[in-house]
């Protein structure tokens, strides 16, 4: 029984049965068919962490689990939001007016609508009539696959369908990046919202968080998974832990006379030590070294060295785990038992930490292996997860999109 529990949570719904669950929650909320749809993707970022608001490399794929909305444009200035997702908190209805030059938009309960509430003030075209939306999700709420960054982007796209936007995709990036900020209180880096418009399928996006350059890195071959696992363990970014790493590295920045950790270089590190703290100097280390590992992680999937990837996955886990100090037993344990599977090339956690997922690169006929010697009792105990996994097998997806009705 549990065997089968394992695998069948390794599959997710597709566009079409999320858009098919928009609809028929539409017309019962609403009476009438929405006249428009779009969707967002979730992330999980290969390599690259906490180096986002560092100015950074990060080297996201969108997934295929993505976040669905659909709605109408309606003639008075108020907009009308549902939101089917059983995780979100109450209440999953609510309606408020457009902002006006007098009236901002505030943030406030529920909090998963300040995700869409934050698009809607920072929006720049206008005039925005008001809507009806609902919103229907696969991506996790609270697993590290950026379920906030993919309701941002779903909003921003749904919004450029009622009043077209002229900006860049960056401009557009920045402006879901404000979003999170103002509204949900996270001061979060860039990379969510460029992967989540940017994403493009069969291939990862190596960002250059100081310039925004993208790149693609093809992630093509048949004979490759990612699979990510999320431990359960849910986290809340806006707590105390990620603004502190986020000042802790622009401390370290300052003191070195540096505009950020990316213009720093080990060496440099090393030789400022006394500097900063012991533990400023242990998250710099991190993040200084990251940079770097996510560079040559990029050159490895670039020539197809997986092995050599996965080394690096492993070596970003050891550091997040020890210098950065926000993994937790429960991924460090996933993490174990995914690494003592042969066909397992590297493992690590991903996301802002204390909770969330893992992702992990492999055969992918070692795929359902590995799932169940994760979850099984026959594996040795300390390979085996104690907590209740849920796995998602996904191949690089595309970024956001208008969905045809």
């Amino acid at each position: 029984m549990r065997r089968e529990n394992v695998m069948a949570s390794s599959s997710h719904p597709q566009v079409a049965e999320l858009l098919a669950e928009a609809r028929r929650a539409f017309r019962e909320e609403f009476g009438v068919e929405p006249q428009l749809a779009v969707s967002a993707p979730g992330r999980v970022n290969l390599i690259g962490e906490h180096t986002d608001y560092n100015q950074g490399l990060v080297l996201p794929m969108a997934l295929e689990l993505v976040t669905v909305l659909v709605g109408s444009p309606r003639t008075d200035r108020l907009v009308s939001l549902l939101t089917t997702s059983e995780d979100a908190d109450e209440p999953r209805r609510l309606q408020f007016p457009l902002p006006t030059a007098q009236r901002s938009l505030e943030p406030g309960t529920p909090r998963w609508a300040n995700y869409i509430k934050g698009v809607i003030q920072h929006y720049p075209a206008a005039p925005l009539p008001g809507f009806n939306a609902v919103v229907v999700s696969s991506v996790p709420l609270g697993g590290g696959l950026s379920s906030s960054a993919s309701l941002e982007v779903a909003m921003y796209t749904f919004l450029q369908q009622l009043c077209p936007d002229s900006g860049k995709i960056a401009t557009r990036a920045q402006v879901c990046q404000q979003a999170e900020h103002s509204f949900a209180g996270v001061p979060c880096g860039i990379m969510d919202q460029l992967i989540a418009l940017m994403g493009q399928k069969g291939h990862a996006l190596l960002i250059d968080c100081r310039s925004l350059e993208t790149t693609l890195v093809p992630l093509l071959d048949p004979r490759l998974a990612v699979l990510i696992t999320n431990s359960n363990v849910r986290h809340a970014l806006g707590s105390s832990e990620y603004p502190l790493r986020r000042r802790q590295c622009e401390e370290v920045a300052h003191a070195l006379g540096k505009e950020s950790l990316r213009e720093v270089q080990l060496e440099e590190l090393d030789a400022g030590k006394e500097l900063v703290s012991k533990e400023g100097f242990r998250r710099a280390r991190h993040v200084v070294g990251e940079i770097r590992r996510t560079a040559q992680a990029a050159d490895a999937l670039n020539r197809g060295d997986y092995r050599a990837f996965g080394r690096l996955m492993v070596e970003s886990h050891h550091s997040l785990r020890d210098d950065f100090e926000v993994s937790c037993p429960e991924l460090d344990q996933l993490v174990e038992a995914a690494l003592s599977v042969p066909g397992v090339y590297g493992s690590r956690m991903t996301g802002g930490g204390f909770g969330g997922c893992t992702v992990t690169l492999l055969e992918a006929a070692t795929a359902s292996r590995t799932m169940q010697h994760i979850q099984t009792p026959l594996a040795p105990p300390q390979e085996q997860y104690s907590g209740t996994a849920t796995f998602y097998l996904s191949q690089a997806a595309d970024g956001a999109m208008v969905l045809p009705l």
